[in-house]
């Protein structure tokens, strides 16, 4: 295989892992509120932290020394694709679903979905590998299909409506599948057998000794205090903008009907404000950069509370926009901080638990906190007439808004920047770690 098919086709693997993410993950809560469970949608996209604490690790222990990655990617996404399926087909077969059965096979779905991003980055290293070519210069042009994926992914179920039913549920679950036939015919990845390591080692539990240096516990604190911001809009946003459809001055608006089209303008931002990291950390730094996002995350629920879909739509654009920036600039730069701060033996377990701070802990207990005693008790009360609700929302989004804000006031005064200069090649390293 000469390298350029194998680019190829590894950029159709992560194509199609991404949208097989993208599929739901921003439509979901609409669905979720039209059946009744509005006020359940808080659960969904805390699962999605919770199995991260652990799935990825124990199903990265089997690639590693039983099943090949490659194979593993593939029983992962038969599983998460055929339980995504069940959802559909248990929403379509019951006229009212109970949160209970459609929470089931949902879990069922994500645990075995969220091992399968860090699967699909092994297996495109290891292909890398084996065809001599540097990841580093080779896989970022790749991964930015994964992006591309989801962006796709999200407006075929906006324009096709089924943002507003259980046919995400089919449509990322059939992409599942396919995905599952496909990784079969990946170049094989190897297992090791024969290497001798503790449970804790393979966890990466060691990195957790970090936490008795002050200044990396400080950073791994706030990026935990940064990551509950990072599911809330993903959990309400398409919910909140469907939610003027209720108003009768915004009902007949063209944001209300492509609320998930609006939201994919965050992504698309995301892969627009990457191309800014270099020239932004070599001007303000590491710290720099992260208060930066810091604000980008005030910035990003104060103009959805201040936004609608009719004259003020520019607002939520805007929002979409900012957006590239909250979520790019800490992740690349907190990277970088982990990557700069920590020895070589445990640089890889100190990555993922930055990753277990911000999108597992930090994420879960946001969406959970944001969903059950904000949201909830402002906007999706019981009794509350639509133009409560809207300002129930905006009051939520300022909430939001003022929590970010307080956290990135208390990190200029608590945190202290290294002075160690970052390279390109740290920068480029940095921006493959980022998560979606």
């Amino acid at each position: 295989m000469n390298t350029s098919t194998l680019k190829v086709r590894l950029a159709i693997l992560n194509f199609l892992e991404f949208a097989v993410w993208g599929s739901y993950l921003i439509s979901l809560g609409q669905y979720l509120a039209n059946i009744g469970m509005g006020q359940d949608i808080f659960w969904f996209y805390a699962v999605q932290g919770i199995v991260s604490l652990f799935m990825p690790a124990v199903v990265g222990i089997v690639a590693d020394r039983w099943i090949q990655a490659q194979r593993m990617l593939s029983l992962c996404h038969t599983l998460a694709g055929a339980a995504m399926i069940a959802c559909g087909i248990y929403c379509m077969m019951m006229p009212t679903p109970q949160f209970a059965h459609l929470f089931a096979l949902y879990t069922i779905s994500v645990a075995f979905f969220m091992p399968t991003i860090g699967l699909a980055n092994s297996v495109a290293f290891n292909a890398l590998n084996k065809a001599g070519l540097d990841t580093v210069t080779h896989f970022p042009p790749i991964r930015v299909f994964g992006t591309i994926g989801f962006i796709c992914a999200m407006l075929f179920v906006n324009f096709t409506q089924f943002q507003m039913d259980y046919n995400q549920f089919f449509t990322s679950g059939a992409i599942g599948i396919i995905l599952a036939m496909y990784a079969l015919g990946m170049p094989q990845c190897p297992v090791n057998k024969g290497e001798s390591r503790s449970v804790s080692d393979m966890l990466g539990l060691k990195a957790f000794r970090l936490f008795k240096q002050r200044r990396m516990a400080i950073f791994f604190i706030f990026s935990m205090l940064l990551g509950v911001s990072l599911q809330i809009t993903n959990s309400y946003g398409t919910s909140f903008i469907n939610s003027f459809g209720l108003i009768p001055e915004f009902a007949g608006d063209w944001g209300v009907r492509n609320a998930t089209a609006i939201i994919s303008i965050s992504q698309i931002s995301e892969t627009l404000c990457i191309l800014l990291i270099p020239f932004c950390l070599k001007r303000f730094g590491i710290k720099g950069v992260m208060l930066i996002s810091m604000f980008a995350w005030v910035l990003r629920f104060a103009f959805f509370g201040l936004g609608d879909t009719g004259d003020g739509v520019w607002l939520l654009v805007l929002s979409c926009i900012v957006y590239g920036v909250a979520f790019d600039f800490f992740n690349v730069s907190g990277g970088l901080f982990v990557d700069k701060e920590t020895d070589p033996s445990i640089r890889s377990s100190a990555q993922g638990l930055f990753m277990i701070m911000t999108n597992g802990i930090g994420a879960t207990v946001g969406t959970f906190i944001a969903g059950k005693y904000v949201v909830n008790r402002l906007a999706l009360a019981d009794g509350l007439t639509p133009l409560q609700q809207l300002e129930g929302w905006r009051e939520s989004w300022y909430i939001f808004a003022a929590y970010a804000l307080v956290v990135a006031l208390l990190f200029i005064f608590i945190f202290r920047d290294s002075k160690e200069k970052v390279t390109k090649r740290d920068i480029i390293e940095a921006e493959d770690s980022a998560a979606l």
